[in-house]
């Protein structure tokens, strides 16, 4: 993947961050962004640049915003790769202090939702757009404290409570990295399609049965409204496996048939999964 430049989920400290030094390292300048549309519309103006963005959460489920950025038409950029990280959590504060409130980004406060209330009962939840942002705020108030990266703790000043909360249940977090079209990489193996369908009793269960007749495995299926077109959707689809297969090609090209509008925007690679 040639690019001298990956933009992520910022401020310096999320998880996403954390996966864009683990995928890349120190060959490339990192680049952090406040929000997930301000990451796609970066990589659109920047050439020589990639973006990562989370996609979903085993504990807080698909991250619409992205599904939402890859919708749109206008200037479309495309799945360059699957990442994922098995993210372990910590409570991060002020030792020694009562906690009032406690903040963090909505995934990990719905991962660690029975542990808050078995552990902090009485805390006020709030919300932040990051952890990174989260352990910002827990910094200036010796009453808060934050969810996050266990490696924040050194850049915020705070200590380290508890590490790891909710240990017990599995918490991974796919990503994608995303740019502008490019051929596909070597050991490619999901093709990730947006499709529209004629509004009529059937056409998605008979889109669906392609797949199942040529015994082609799709691992994602998601609907989202489109714009200015009330009770009509788009769908977002995960295929496993690439055009270039014989059983894949033929029940995309039948697909493609069927469907009101059928693009492709990605053909790429799954990544082995990191630990954080």
């Amino acid at each position: 993947m040639n690019h001298s430049e990956v933009a992520y989920l910022g401020p310096v400290g999320t998880f996403s961050h954390l996966m864009a030094r683990k995928r890349f390292g120190s060959k490339v300048t990192l680049t952090p962004l406040p929000g997930i549309y301000e990451v796609f519309a970066y990589v659109r103006k920047q050439s020589g640049c990639v973006g990562i963005v989370p996609i979903e959460n085993s504990s807080g489920g698909t991250i619409y915003e992205t599904i939402d950025c890859l919708v749109e038409a206008r200037k479309p950029l495309f799945i360059r790769e699957e990442l994922s990280l098995h993210v372990q959590l910590a409570l991060l504060g002020h030792r020694g202090k009562k906690i009032h409130s406690l903040h963090s980004h909505f995934v990990p406060m719905q991962h660690c939702d029975q542990w808050i209330r078995r552990n902090l009962p009485h805390v006020v939840r709030k919300e932040a757009g990051s952890t990174a942002l989260a352990a910002d705020i827990a910094a200036r108030d010796p009453h808060a404290a934050a969810l996050g990266m266990k490696q924040a703790a050194r850049q915020y000043g705070l200590d380290i409570l508890e590490f790891p909360v909710s240990a017990d249940v599995p918490n991974v977090t796919q990503f994608v990295t995303i740019g502008k079209k490019a051929p596909p990489a070597p050991g490619s193996s999901k093709t990730s399609l947006l499709v529209t369908l004629h509004n009529r009793p059937g056409s998605l269960c008979e889109y669906l049965e392609v797949f199942r007749d040529h015994a082609v495995d799709l691992t994602r299926l998601l609907s989202r409204p489109l714009i200015g077109k009330p009770n009509s959707y788009i769908f977002f689809i995960d295929v496993k496996g690439v055009p270039e297969k014989p059983e894949v090609g033929k029940a995309l090209a039948q697909a493609k048939r069927i469907a009101e509008s059928m693009r492709i925007i990605g053909v790429y690679p799954v990544r082995s999964a990191y630990r954080s």
